[in-house]
């Protein structure tokens, strides 16, 4: 995972049992919905006449990887494709609140399927301190169920291969990523949310760039007599 700095001003089925990674990060998940920060109402906040450079964006970042990790499905990933409108409020703390509408796209559409969808988001950025709190809500998302039959063959694909997995950099160095191995980077990307939306600041924001590597643990259950 790499850092980057922006420019300067200018039918029903069983839940679908998820790697180790991402039943840690559910455990994690667990909190309360960030109560709604305050706003224009209230004293102190102020409506921001120049906003940092890539503000709406940011926010626009950091509500989807928030949206995707809750989610925490590897079949329902959304990516953004444009923000549509946004007002920005600073108060005395030079913190920020951005109320946004964006688009977003299905990170890996089937062929004729609709994949644009509508975000509403507030988010609250507390200086240049990470881990914004986010308020999002996102319109025409793939059915529950549908998600689930999709997790539920992936998890279904993962138990039935032979040999184990045990791939080294992905994309390779060309930037290719093989087919058949999609579904890792697929979960690999919904893992790394939390991390991102994590450490997102109005200045900051991380992306996967490449898995250094990849193993497959098989387990073995016990059974009682």
């Amino acid at each position: 995972m790499q850092l980057r700095r922006p420019l300067l001003p200018g039918g029903p089925c069983p839940a679908s049992p998820l790697p180790a990674l991402l039943l840690l990060l559910a455990l994690q998940g667990a909190a309360a919905t960030p109560a709604r920060p305050g706003g224009p109402q209230d004293s102190g906040w102020q409506k921001d006449a120049v906003l940092p450079h890539g503000l709406l964006q940011q926010a626009a970042r950091a509500a989807l990887h928030f949206f995707n990790f809750r989610v925490g499905s590897p079949s329902a990933l959304r990516v953004l494709s444009a923000v549509q409108q946004g007002r920005t409020w600073i108060n005395s703390k030079k913190e920020y609140q951005v109320d946004l509408v964006f688009t977003t796209e299905r990170y890996n559409p089937e062929k004729g399927e609709e994949h644009l969808g509508k975000c509403s988001a507030q988010v609250l950025f507390r200086n240049e301190k990470p881990r914004p709190v986010v308020n999002v809500t996102c319109t025409r998302f793939i059915e529950k169920n549908t998600r689930q039959q999709k997790d539920y063959l992936l998890y279904k694909h993962m138990k039935q291969l032979k040999k184990s997995l045990d791939v080294v950099s992905m994309p390779d160095s060309h930037g290719h990523i093989d087919p058949s191995l999609r579904p890792i980077w697929d979960l690999a990307y919904l893992g790394s949310s939390y991390v991102m939306w994590e450490k997102t600041t109005p200045s900051l924001h991380y992306y996967v760039a490449q898995l250094s590597s990849v193993k497959q643990w098989v387990r073995f259950l016990a059974t009682s007599s």
